[in-house]
Order: C-alpha cells, then structure tokens, then sequence
C-alpha cells in the first residue's frame, strides 16, 4: 500500500466540498469523484461546485474528476469518503475492484443499515479494509466554516498512530488544527448521536422553548451520550473532549446544523417528509436515530431523548407531547 499516495474525495455535497478545499492548501492535486456527470461539467464551467458551497473556488487543474468510482479508486491510493451513510452501499456496490489495499478515510456520520454497523466496521467486514488502514475524521467542523476560513478543530482517529499524525498534517492548514487519536469506535458514535442530540435541540427551538432548557437538554444528552458509548465501546475516554463534547454543542447549537434545522422544522409543526423535501438535503440524524434505537435492543442502554426523537420521527407521536413528557420526567 502506497500511503497515503494519491489522495481521492468521494462525494460531492457540503462536506466533500470543504473537504476537497483542506487538501487542496496542503497536496498538490486531488482526485475527486461525484456521481453525477452533469455536476462534474457544471463545476468545470463555473470552477465551483455547482450546488454547495458555491463561493469556494477551486483550481481545476489541480483536480481530475471522475464520475466512475472504479476509475476513481483505481487512480488513487488514499480514499477519503464523504457521501450520506444511506447511499454508501449503493456506491460501494458498483466498485469493480476491492479497496483491500487502500488506505480509508470516513468523514460519514452514520451507521450503516438494516446492518446497524458503524462505517469502519462495515468496511472491515465486507470489503476486508484492515483496521490500521482505515480512519475517521469527526468534529467539531461544519464545512460553512470551513468555506469561510473560520478556526476549525477536527479529530482524526485511527488504529495507527503514525498514520494518524501524517493524517493530522494533511487535513491541517493555517486556520484547521487536526488532533488525533485512537478512539475510532468511540467518535465514530459520538457522530452519530450528536445529530439526534441536534434533532431534539431543533425542535425545541422550533417549539419556542427557551435557552435555559436547551442547556438542560443538552447537559442530559452528554450524559445519554456517555452511557451508550461506554457501554458499546468500553474504554478510557474523556467526554468532554472536542471529538464528544465539541461537536456536540456545535451541532446543537449552530445555525449551520441541518439536524438543528431539520429539527426546528418538526417543532414548528411540518412534517417529517415535509422537512425533508423541503431542506434538499440529508440530515444524518434521521437515519440514525432508527440505527441506535435497533443497535440498543441488544444493549439496552437507558436513552430516553433518542428514544423520544425515535417516536416522533417514525411513530408519528406529538412533537410537543413528548418533549413536554422529557421536561416533566426526565430532564434533570
């Protein structure tokens, strides 16, 4: 394995794109793959993505593109994922050739289903990527902020702690300071939470409940937050780290979150597959709020705010209802 060699993005929405941004400061060219061929010519007319993140602007000829993933993982030695954790599987599935013998880097925060594992575990398991050559990068780190060059401080995990720190080098540049560390699992569910967590903060705000309660409710989901991971993935973390913690509160609390958003919506009384046509992108935490509620049969794990963002996005139960039911009897 040629590490980290050819570096390639896969994806080509909000977080691909400030991705995409970050290694083209620290590496002389990127590969780049998006589904889409008709996004592909529109970048090269505009030289900016066409649908996100528009005011990045990028130098086309230090970027070959390829609407064939194939192709893409062919040509290229690192493999930086970035696409919705729903559509991961239909992209792996129309690979040609294993990824083995590549270096895997997640930036998906979700799980993936009917499977209920976690990114890594699922690239381990079906497509034999060893777990020294696989690695996460979690929060905090909204790719807005990214775009408008505001201080950024991402977690790159991996098994490998060499790797981690080359890693750490790539994905830093004068305003991203990249940490590291071995908790992949860990961070891994903290991503996934954390967007329930924002979901429930969303629509609380949309629900007109007052800052005072937002800190109530996030304090208990850091609480929530440490039981499920601790218990699923036991070891010696610190919660309130940036990669837990951190990226938790920016998820919860930004006007950049599209769990927040997405959330807000269902508070002020939409639907939840009017939300979703009307925001036009994914909010992670819809997804996994179905994936821990399954995953947590097993464990059994006391999380009783996933538990009522479970209610109301798959059983229809009352937005009001339920977080009138979290303040009266859960809360503290």
């Amino acid at each position: 394995m040629n590490f980290p060699g050819k570096i390639a993005v896969l994806g080509g929405g909000t977080w691909a794109t400030a991705l995409a941004k970050i290694l083209l400061m620290t590496q002389k060219h990127i590969n780049w793959y998006m589904r889409r061929p008709e996004q592909i010519e529109e970048f090269k007319k505009l030289g900016h993505n066409p649908s996100y993140l528009t005011t990045v602007e990028f130098n086309l000829d230090r970027i070959t593109f390829y609407s064939d993933i194939t192709e893409v993982v062919e040509n290229s030695d690192t493999l930086v994922f970035s696409v919705p954790s729903p559509f991961l599987k239909s992209h792996l599935e129309k690979l040609k050739v294993g990824i083995s013998d590549k270096f895997v880097v997640s930036a998906i925060k979700g799980i993936i289903h009917p499977e209920n594992l976690l990114v890594t575990d699922y690239l381990t398991k079906y497509y034999q990527v060893p777990t020294e050559n696989i690695a996460i990068i979690g929060g905090p780190c909204h790719a807005e902020e990214i775009a408008l060059e505001r201080q950024t401080y991402p977690t790159i995990a991996c098994a490998d702690d060499a790797k981690a720190c080359s890693l750490a080098g790539i994905f830093s540049t004068r305003f991203v300071k990249a940490s590291i560390s071995h908790d992949v699992d860990g961070i891994e569910l903290a991503a996934v939470l954390k967007n329930v967590y924002a979901i429930a903060a969303g629509i609380c705000h949309g629900l007109k409940y007052g800052d005072n309660f937002q800190a109530v409710l996030v304090s208990n989901a850091v609480m929530e937050m440490d039981r499920f991971i601790n218990v699923v993935n036991p070891s010696a973390r610190s919660i309130y780290s940036s990669a837990y913690l951190g990226d938790l509160l920016v998820t919860a609390y930004s006007s950049f979150s599209r769990n927040r958003t997405f959330g807000t919506m269902i508070g002020k009384g939409y639907s939840v597959k009017a939300a979703q046509l009307e925001m036009q992108m994914i909010a992670e935490g819809y997804y996994g709020t179905k994936c821990v509620i399954e995953m947590n049969e097993k464990y059994k794990v006391r999380i009783p705010i996933v538990e009522a963002i479970h209610r109301i996005l798959y059983e229809n139960a009352s937005a009001p209802a339920e977080i009138k039911a979290l303040r009266e009897k859960t809360l503290i």
